[in-house]
């Protein structure tokens, strides 16, 4: 994907400063390209329930969606998904690892 993804602190779905930067960097991107259409994937790391890390990711991917609107990417061009602890990029049992499963993925695809 054209987009980088951002990161987030354990059980929290805040945008941190150094991923609002990543996420600015995003809405120039979809300035610059029109057309495209984003999917926001919320993720999280192992830790806590199923259905508690679903709506954790749903909460990550509505942030990261409520910020490019707010930077004036139109809303309808984005959706957005959880997938909970199901789609982790790394699986060792260690905070770097759990660090980096937490996440929203942007994925883009043309209108």
């Amino acid at each position: 994907s054209s987009l980088s993804d951002i990161h987030f602190d354990f059980d929290k779905s805040a945008i941190r400063p150094g991923d609002a930067r990543i996420l600015d960097a995003n809405v120039g991107w979809l300035r610059d390209n029109p057309k495209a259409l984003v999917l926001i994937e919320g993720h999280c790391d192992e830790r806590g329930t199923n259905e508690y890390n679903l709506a954790l990711g749903e909460r990550r991917a509505q942030a990261a969606r409520a910020y490019l609107v707010s930077h004036g990417v139109d809303g309808a061009r984005i959706s957005i998904i959880s997938y909970g602890e199901e789609r982790p990029t790394c699986t060792e049992r260690t905070r770097a690892c759990w660090a980096k499963n937490r996440r929203s993925h942007f994925l883009t695809k043309s209108q």
